[in-house]
């Protein structure tokens, strides 16, 4: 597995607040403190980012708006959990039925479907205000992406993370 980080934005910036992660990567690609970490916004292209996890990076982290019922605009880092033998394969199979609608989980599943393996996955997430059809991010949300720049930096450059 390469040891080089990948962030990937994910979201739909037709849809307000879902747009957080695109957000998020655009702020991030050219930073020079990134240097050697690919950073990409896949937008709403799930098939093409499991392909491309397929590259193998350590860590990926994955930048996307995430409703787990905080306030809107916090900013929560999960950790993907290790991988279970059971039903993976068909969670993969389902994603592909929907590829504009891949949700991490939809595309870690179709990256083991496909017989590929993961390091180290985070999620930076943000809690969105609103997400309906609309372009830009609601106020809360975009008082959250300098919070969510810092905090996959900080993913990104750390060594040893475990």
């Amino acid at each position: 597995m390469s040891a080089r980080p990948l962030v990937a934005g994910i979201g739909n910036i037709f849809l307000g607040d879902d747009g957080f992660g695109v957000e998020v990567a655009r702020r991030l690609a050219g930073q020079e403190q990134l240097a050697g970490v690919h950073v990409e916004d896949f937008g709403i292209r799930g098939v093409h980012l499991a392909y491309e996890l397929l590259n193998g990076y350590d860590p990926v982290i994955m930048v996307d708006a995430a409703p787990r019922g905080g306030d809107p605009g916090t900013v929560y880092v999960i950790e993907a959990a290790p991988e279970s033998e059971d039903g993976e394969e068909h969670q993969g199979h389902d994603a592909l039925l929907d590829a504009h609608d891949l949700r991490p989980e939809g595309v870690l599943s179709l990256v083991r479907a496909m017989g590929g393996s993961l390091g180290r996955v985070y999620v930076v997430a943000c809690e969105p205000s609103c997400v309906e059809e609309r372009m830009g991010l609601s106020e809360e949300v975009a008082g959250a992406v300098d919070v969510a720049v810092r905090t996959v930096c900080d993913l990104a450059t750390s060594k040893g993370q475990s």
